[in-house]
Parts: C-alpha cells; sequence; structure tokens
C-alpha cells in the first residue's frame, strides 16, 4: 500500500487527498502545510492524520514511501529534492518545474536513489484521452491533418504564468498522443493585468510529420472551456471534457468531396475520475518498478517544450 505524506492542502492538495484517501491502494499519513487554516481544515477532514506546518518532518517519516507535491510551483523543485535525496517516490503537481535544468537534477537524484518520479498530469489518465490514443494508433480515420485545443478560464496566479499552468496540459497530452516534438514553435502572448504574469497565449506547433497544432490558453474568460478538435482524413473529433457524459463526438465524412456531410458517432468511454486512475497506476508503478508513462524522458521532454514555447515570441 502507498503510505502518502501530503504536501500543500491548497485547491488541488483537497482533490489529491480525497483520491488517495479514497483509493484501496493508498493510505494518507500526514500533510504538511505553511496555512495553519489549511491545516485545520485538513485535520477536520481528515482526523486521525498528522499535520504539520514543516513538510521536512512528514516527509521524514519512515513509514512513508510516496511524497505528493501540491504546493506552489517555484517550491516544486526544493521540495521534490528533499524527498527523494529522503528515499521517497514522489507525485509533483504540473508542471514539474519551471526549469529544464531542475528537472534534470531531480532526474538524477532519482536514479541514483532508484526512486520514481510522477507528474499529475491529469489528463493523461482520462477515458477521452485513452480512447482518442487508441483511435489514433489505429489509423481508424486516417492520418491527423490538424489539431486545435482550447482552453480557456483558471484562476489568476503569480506563480506560473498561462503557459506553465494550462499549455502544460496540452504539451503533455500532444507528446503522449504524439509520440514526438514539434519541429517549429510560433506564439503570440499577452499580459492583460499589471501585477500578474502573461495570461494568454495562442501556441502554433509544427511536428515533421506535416501535422499542425493550434492552442489558445486564457485565464481570462465568460466560461469555462476544454475543447480539443482532432481533424483526421476521414472523421474530425470533438473532445469536450466540460460535458458530463458525452465527452467525445466523431463526425465521420467517407467522402472527401463533400466536406459538408457527416455522420455522428458518440463513443462509449471511461468515465472513471482521472486521479482515481493515476492513485491506481502509481501504485502497481512502484510495486513492479515499471513507470512505463514517464519513461523515455517524458518529464524532460516536457518540460523542454514549455520552456522553447515560453521563451518563443511571434
Amino acid at each position: 500500500m502507498l503510505k502518502v505524506a501530503l504536501v500543500g492542502y491548497g485547491y488541488w492538495g483537497k482533490k489529491l487527498s480525497r483520491n488517495f484517501h479514497n483509493s484501496e491502494f493508498s493510505q494518507i499519513i500526514n500533510i504538511s502545510d505553511k496555512k495553519k487554516t489549511n491545516l485545520i481544515v485538513a485535520k477536520k477532514n481528515y482526523p486521525l492524520i498528522k499535520c504539520y506546518n514543516n513538510y521536512e518532518k512528514g516527509i521524514k517519516d519512515n513509514s512513508i514511501n510516496l511524497v505528493v507535491i501540491a504546493s506552489p510551483t517555484a517550491t516544486h523543485f526544493k521540495i521534490a529534492k528533499f524527498a527523494l535525496q529522503n528515499n521517497k517516490n514522489v507525485l509533483v503537481e504540473k508542471p514539474l518545474s519551471l526549469s529544464l535544468t531542475e528537472v534534470k537534477k531531480l532526474n538524477e537524484i532519482a536514479k541514483m536513489k532508484k526512486k520514481m518520479i510522477f507528474v499529475d498530469y491529469p489528463f493523461l489518465f482520462s477515458g477521452t484521452i485513452d480512447h482518442i490514443k487508441k483511435i489514433i494508433n489505429g489509423k481508424k480515420y486516417g492520418k491527423i491533418l490538424e489539431i486545435e485545443s482550447f482552453r480557456e478560464q483558471a484562476p489568476l496566479r503569480k506563480d506560473a504564468n498561462v503557459i506553465w499552468d494550462l499549455c502544460t496540459h496540452d504539451v503533455s497530452i500532444l507528446t503522449y498522443l504524439l509520440k514526438a516534438l514539434p519541429t517549429k514553435i510560433r506564439t503570440i502572448k499577452s499580459k492583460n493585468f499589471k501585477n500578474y504574469p502573461i495570461d494568454c497565449a495562442y501556441v502554433n506547433l509544427k511536428y515533421g510529420n506535416g501535422i499542425n497544432v493550434l492552442i489558445k490558453n486564457s485565464w481570462i474568460s465568460a466560461v469555462k472551456i476544454r475543447m480539443i478538435k482532432i481533424k483526421f482524413e476521414k472523421a474530425i473529433l470533438f473532445c469536450d471534457e466540460n460535458e458530463a457524459i458525452y465527452k467525445i463526438k466523431i463526425y465521420k465524412n467517407n467522402n472527401k468531396y463533400h466536406t459538408d456531410k457527416y455522420n455522428m458517432e458518440i463513443p462509449e468511454i471511461d468515465l472513471t475520475e482521472p486521479l482515481s486512475k493515476m492513485v491506481k497506476y502509481i501504485y502497481f508503478s512502484i510495486k513492479n518498478n515499471k513507470n512505463l508513462l514517464f519513461e523515455n524522458n517524458f518529464n524532460l521532454k516536457i518540460t523542454n517544450l514549455l520552456e522553447r514555447i515560453n521563451k518563443t515570441n511571434g
């Protein structure tokens, strides 16, 4: 069983704690947070767990075999490094770090200590992305022509800009689905609030196999949008994560000369909460000493691409 030390009991920490607490594969041993109000809520929700205002105490508990980090982005490297050095596996809320150099350092420590690094890219564990991956791998609708992704409305934050916040989802999904990195990057970014970082970004990625990708990320929107559109040779797939049940709609076109005539199909998908599936994945990865999703430097590829997007202008 996973014996968990959770660092950070804010917005996302609460979601993670619920899934680890409800899982048959894990048990939360302690929760750390600098804010006293967060610890009061944690103790109320989980009366039997220990609470600390210093994460080092929680991590040093000898019974712990997984440290879950849901703290501000700028603290991820420091806390993950400490956990790995103390012989703990780690799960870090995305992004793992704002620096490729720091990710390389964490990988070195993990290799030396023979421990695993997991990153909470939640959509990689969703039934929608799993279904889309099967379609792509099976070439059911022919080649991919282009992809559009829209992620709008999220809380303003100061510890990372909209690229490191929302675009991390798009980059992790694309890298997982396409198994490739883009050859060309173009961006348009805007900063609309004085005391906050970039809050809107348009990203164009071009891949060597001809796939063209357009991404829009914005914290500011009247409605929440989480939409991916994939154009295949024989169909157009819409994936809307805001839909409760019918998240994927596929419009099939068997005649390329009639581009306005489609037959809609709604496939059955696994609606299990992604974070719940992630907990199970982590348990079996540690048990079997195989971390298949994050092998081949997956986290390095994500961080490297995010750095490139963040530094590109025009």
